[in-house]
This record gives structure tokens, sequence and C-alpha cells, in this order.
């Protein structure tokens, strides 16, 4: 048998892989549509003139991936369920590298869309299992932290692979953007090889009826090898409570997420991941190299000064990291929405005030930069955009993967982080898409349209969110199900911060969070 690693540190570092297959996606190609070689190769001006697919089919090509994302993370609740969180991890890594090969091989547009489905395909497994997986893993006052590592993955791949394409940007032809996309596949194997050391998820097995394998588990990973340790337990009985309450109920469907017993918190789930695109940080992750264009970076230094974001949001992710767990999960987004708003609005002041329309060709042969501004406006478009990631990165970054798996019983939890995660995708396809032709056409109003959306999801998370830091997974069901409530809401949300008292949390062992 093979050997079983129990460090929740170490579980995590290697699950979260997955986030980072999504990083790598998002920066080969904001560092790759800015180069020469990829442009000439794809263009299809009528002069070729090397000015690149269109910007509709640019939006296409760049939304592809989400398209298979948000198809694989449909189906992935159903298959996680069937063949285990670990297992389906494992062989989305398998999808990933046979985008990979398709990518980099690439010899027309059709078939570098192909290759990027086949990849989405696996983000859309990874993205919606990894945080179940660490989320049923974890002990209940690491959870935050750990789930939240796969944000951090996520900024790590996407500055790794930024720094890999960057550098190939010097050499000739093809091969500028064809050994990014083959490199690609090295992390999803490292994955692959990895969860053949990590145990199952234990509440997946206990709703197998595999009590033996599920109390190891828990003596590997709460209990540090003691089988007699309290944690192990208190977290078994709970776990059985939970199963017997559910018994025969982990079969359910996505039906069951709609009926009025658990519409609210499905909504809820579905719509952190939806704003979380809506605060319109793609605009500034796969299309960032358009903004600098349109504040007057030149072409030697566009991507290296791009590159500041991406450092930017692996620092700034840290702060969640270590704090999210005391801070709450309410307080981090309502800043976040709030800071991300204002940076908006600035920006499209800016561009609505001192902007100059540079006509259909764009800049140097950028048509989507279609609006420029330069001197002191030029400064203050690239701090803005570097701030608005700064306020990204330790709020509505992390959270949008820990908050959804908190909100769900354990037998929905899979298919409903599944179709939470699917929102993310269908508009992280939308808005890929939608990008590029909206800066030819409503140019700084793009601004606008964000900004507009980070005010509505500021007191959408207000009345609805409820906090959920600190609390024991099979315990969240008691806020949103309270009869001293609001009937199929719960507990008002802006009342959970302390629904729970000290003395319950001691009662499961857990660590006691200030106020």
């Amino acid at each position: 048998m093979v050997k079983k690693y129990s460090n929740p540190y170490f579980i995590a570092a290697i699950a979260v892989i997955g986030g980072g297959l999504f990083g790598f996606d998002i920066s080969s190609m904001s560092a790759i549509i800015a180069g020469e070689s990829y442009r000439c190769y794809f263009d299809q001006s009528i002069d070729q003139s090397c000015m690149g697919p269109r910007p509709s089919v640019q939006g296409g090509i760049v939304a592809s991936m989400a398209g298979g994302s948000w198809v694989a993370s449909l189906f992935s609740g159903f298959l996680s369920d069937a063949i285990g969180r670990r297992r389906a991890v494992m062989l989305a890594t398998i999808i990933w590298v046979m985008g990979c090969v398709v990518t980099s091989a690439a010899q027309n547009i059709p078939m570098l869309i192909v290759g990027r489905v086949l990849n989405g395909l696996c983000v859309g497994i990874c993205s919606a299992q990894v945080p179940v997986y660490i989320s049923e893993i974890a002990q209940p006052s690491k959870r935050g932290r750990l789930t939240g590592l796969q944000q951090w993955a996520i900024t790590w791949g996407i500055l790794i692979m930024f720094y890999i394409s960057y550098g190939c940007s010097f050499l000739e032809g093809p091969k500028a953007f064809r050994i990014p996309w083959a490199l690609q596949a090295i992390p999803a194997m490292i994955l692959f090889v990895g969860m053949i050391f990590l145990p199952e998820s234990p509440r997946w097995l206990a709703l197998r009826g595999r009590w033996q394998e599920c109390e190891r588990v828990l003596i590997l990973t709460h209990g540090h090898g003691d089988e007699y340790s309290p944690w192990v337990g208190r977290e078994l009985q709970e776990i059985h409570e939970w199963v017997e309450t559910e018994n025969g109920s982990w079969r359910s469907g996505y039906q069951e997420l709609l009926s009025p017993r658990y519409l609210n918190r499905t909504h809820i789930g579905l719509f952190t991941q939806i704003w979380s695109q809506l605060t319109g940080v793609n605009v500034m992750m796969y299309y960032i190299t358009y903004v600098f264009k349109m504040a007057g970076v030149d072409k030697r230094h566009l991507l290296l000064t791009s590159s500041i974001q991406y450092v930017i949001n692996v620092v700034m992710t840290i702060p969640a990291l270590i704090w999210i767990d005391r801070i709450g999960r309410r307080p981090a987004l309502l800043a976040g929405s709030t800071l991300m708003a204002t940076f908006m609005f600035a920006n499209a002041g800016i561009f609505a005030v001192y902007g100059v329309d540079t006509g259909p060709g764009g800049v140097d042969g950028y048509r989507e930069a279609s609006v420029t501004v330069s001197g002191n406006a030029s400064k203050a478009v690239i701090a803005c955009s570097y701030l608005f990631v700064a306020s990204f990165a330790p709020t509505w970054g992390p959270v949008s993967w820990i908050y959804p798996p908190e909100l769900y019983p354990n037998h929905l939890r899979g298919k409903a982080v599944a179709l939470a995660t699917s929102g993310n995708w269908i508009f992280n396809f939308a808005l890929g898409y939608f990008v590029p032709p909206a800066f030819v056409d409503i140019k700084w109003r793009t601004y606008l349209v964000f900004a507009t959306f980070c005010v509505v999801m500021t007191v959408h998370v207000f009345f609805l969110f409820p906090e959920t830091a600190g609390r024991p997974l099979e315990h969240t069901n008691q806020m949103f199900e309270d009869p001293k409530g609001i009937k199929y809401l719960g507990t008002p949300a802006w009342r959970t911060k302390n629904y729970y008292s000290k003395s319950v949390r001691m009662e499961h062992g857990e660590e006691i969070l200030e106020k």
C-alpha cells in the first residue's frame, strides 16, 4: 500500500496545483497575445500586417477555455461523487496534458480552440473539486487558510507562466508560443503523481459507507496518527450523525439544490462565483496588455510593466491566507468590492476626461487599444490597475473559493460547488469574449460596467451572505435553518458573525476566534 501523507499543508499544497493550472492558462494567453510571433502566425488581417486574430475571434480563443471549464464543472460533481474527489482530480490532469499537446501543436485557430477547450475541461473539474476536497479534509480552524491556497496557487501559476512566456517572447517564430504552451503539461504531471500519495476525503468515504477507511484518514490527518485523539472521535461522531440524517440522499441531483430548503444557499454559492468574475478581474488578467497599451506603455516595456500586477497578485494574497479565518468572509468581501468599485470608477473617469480616440487602427496595431492617455493620466491608470488587483487578491480572489464549500451539507457539497463554479466559468466565458469587442465599441465605458457590478455585489453581500468562518461544516445547516430566523433564509446575514457561542466552538475543539 502506498504511504499517505498526513500534513494538511502538504495535502493542500499538492491539491491546489490544480488551481495553478488555471493560473498558467491565464498568463499563457495574456503574455502571448501581445507577442509578434502569435499575432503574425494567427493573423486575420486582410493585408497580413500581423494584427493577430480579429477582436471577436481573439475573445473566442480566450473564452474557449472557460467554455470547456463550464461544461466540466457541471458534471464534476457527479464525477467526484462516483469515483472520489482524489481520482476526479487525477483524471483531470490527464485531460490537461492532452490539451497541452494539441495547443502547443496548433496549426490554426480551430486547432488552438480545441486544445484550449480540453484544458478547460481539466480546469473545470479541478476548480470545483479541489476546494471540496480540501474543505472536507481540513480542520475547521484551518479550513479557510488551506482552501484559500487554491487562489494563491492560481496567482503563482499566473506569475510563473507569465515570466516563462516573457522569456520565450525573445525567440523567433512559432516556438515563442509553442514552448510555453507545452511546458504547461509539467505541473499537471506533478499533480497526478502527488495525488497518489494523498488520502481520499473522509466525508466522501463515509457517504459511501467505508467507515474504517474514513476513520483511518481522520486518524492520519486530524489525529496525527493517534487513534485515541479527541479530535478524531469528535469529527467522526459529527460525520456519523450527518450521514445518518442524510442517509440515502447522497445520490441527490441538482433539483434538490433548487428546493425551498436549499435555494437560498444555492444562490449565495452561485453568486459568490459569478460576482468574482463581474468584478472585472479578467480585464486585468487576460487583457492587461491592452489596458497598458491604452495607458501609453511602449512595446519594449509592455510585458514587463504588465507583470508587476501579477507580482502584486501573489504578494497580496498572503494576508488572506494568514488572517481570513480570523477576519471572516463577509468583511473581506465587502471591503474588496468597495475598493474595486472605487478604482474602476477612477479608471473610467480618467479615460473619459483625458482619453484620445485612436481610431479603428488602435495603437501600434492593437485594435483593442481604442483610447489612449499620456502623462500623469497614464500613470494614474497604471496605478489604479495595480490597486484594483491589490484589492481583489486578499478578498474576492481567495474567498470565492473558500466560501461555497462551507454553505452546503455533505451529501450536496460536491454537486453544489460544481454548480457554483459553473457560474464562474460561464461568466468567465462571456467576459473573455465580451471584453476585446467592448474595448473597441464602448471604450472606457467598459470600466463603468464593472464598477456598477461592484457596487451591486456590495449591497448583495451585506444583506444575504452569512458569516461561515470557523464553523464545523456539519453545523452551518443550523444557521440557515434557524427557526428564529427568516423562513428559508435563516439567521439574517448581518447577524451571523457571532452566531456560534465560544462554548459551542470549544465543544468541537476549535480555536476561539477573538472578536
